[in-house]
């Protein structure tokens, strides 16, 4: 009877192990020839939904219909979720699409905080991350990843581009209003430099908590200072809201508003007789010239709504990707960049751009000052271009960012 027992445990460990290697090799299959996904991990329902959102998504698949669907032989596949502006919550979709899902690549991530801790998961799991959303420039510094690119701006760029522009307009003395996060930190250290470097003195600065409704303690901390520019290093709703107060409390009568990172979103929802003269930086503008102006009648004709940067970026990110996927003739993580890095980036928003070896695109960067209502002629023609900023004297250059990866090749 022992014997017996004993046989039939053997024989049905045996037809466990068998089928756990049929469910293995059936998992490894369904990886192998299943969907390239693609995920975009953004702001759905908040502060940022309107500069990336479903418009990322949109972008996202765009690029997928223009590359004809498929890759290596596989039908391509975008999904999305949303990190609700929390690093734990985007870091548990993180980690699920790339564990359980065999998500690719992930793309956006409109908030540096979580952008962060993105790029640690992919960096470990050896994935791509396409950061076209992420402001802060530590993704290419400190938190610099061999699998990570940060594509469309950073926060050197923009406070290079803005800032300067204003100091030389005579602005001597400062007062910085900055979000309580990573954005709003690195955005306010990158411009102090700024300052520092023109002559400039900050005499001044307060935090605000992220997506907050009441500026007003704050803009008054601001009034106060006398400051000839009361700097903001937010982006998207708190942005808006602090011009939208700023203005009600009567600060913009004798000190001027600097946005720091502006998309075109916001520039919208405050409408032109409260944004106008504001100087921002940007990495797009949809009527620059006839190539963006075809992109972007193209997606307001899906979405209604007027392209930002990152959506902008987000399109050129997976179309480079999938470029690279081909001529690497594989989707190993480590290969795809290096490929990515070897090959030139053109498109109806980068000429000749190249992607250094910290994961930094090189592209220029343009200065913008934003239209009156008199000046406006048509539906979104907001802008008016100052300048455009070459590549190279927009981002901070590679050896001053601190890549620890770098040191090691």
């Amino acid at each position: 009877m022992k014997a017996w027992m004993r046989s039939a445990r053997k024989a049905t460990c045996k037809s466990l192990g068998l089928a756990l290697t049929l469910v293995a090799a059936a998992t490894s299959a369904v990886a192998q020839n299943g969907p390239v996904k693609l995920g975009v991990l953004t702001d759905m329902s908040s502060l940022y939904a309107d500069n990336g959102g479903q418009g990322s998504v949109v972008a996202a698949q765009m690029a997928v219909d223009d590359f004809k669907g498929r890759v290596l032989g596989r039908e391509i596949q975008i999904v999305a979720g949303d990190h609700q502006n929390k690093a734990d919550i985007g870091s548990v979709i993180a980690r699920r699409w790339l564990e359980n899902e065999n998500v690719e690549a992930i793309l956006d991530v409109p908030n540096s905080a979580v952008a962060l801790a993105v790029q640690g998961i992919t960096r470990d799991k050896k994935k791509l991350f396409l950061a076209t959303g992420a402001a802060t420039s530590r993704l290419t510094g400190d938190e610099c990843s061999p699998t990570g690119i940060h594509w469309t701006y950073d926060t050197y760029a923009l406070s290079q581009g803005a800032t300067k522009a204003i100091s030389k307009l005579g602005a001597k003395t400062w007062f910085f209003l900055s979000a309580d996060y990573s954005l709003g930190a690195q955005l306010e250290a990158d411009s102090r430099k700024v300052i520092d470097a023109t002559g400039g003195k900050v005499v001044g600065a307060v935090k605000h908590p992220i997506n907050t409704p009441d500026f007003s303690s704050f803009l008054l901390q601001a009034q106060a200072s006398k400051a000839d520019v009361i700097a903001l290093a937010d982006a998207g709703g708190d942005f808006i809201n602090a011009v939208k107060q700023a203005g009600e409390f009567g600060v913009t009568r004798g000190q001027k508003l600097a946005g720091l990172i502006v998309f075109i979103a916001d520039i919208h929802s405050l409408g032109l007789p409260s944004a106008q003269g504001l100087m921002l930086s940007s990495a797009f503008y949809w009527d620059l010239n006839d190539e963006t102006r075809a992109w972007s009648k193209r997606f307001i004709a899906k979405t209604g709504k007027v392209p930002t940067m990152i959506h902008a970026g987000t399109y050129g990110a997976v179309m480079h990707y999938l470029k690279a996927v081909e001529a690497a003739g594989t989707l190993d993580g480590p290969t795809v960049a290096d490929k990515m890095r070897e090959l030139p980036v053109n498109d109806f928003m980068t000429r000749n751009g190249k992607i250094r070896q910290d994961g930094r695109l090189v592209r220029d960067m343009y200065l913008f000052r934003v239209k009156s209502p008199e000046q406006s002629k048509y539906r979104f023609d907001y802008y008016e271009l100052l300048a455009t900023i070459p590549g190279e004297e927009a981002f901070k250059p590679m050896e001053d960012g601190g890549c620890p990866f770098l040191k090691k090749s």
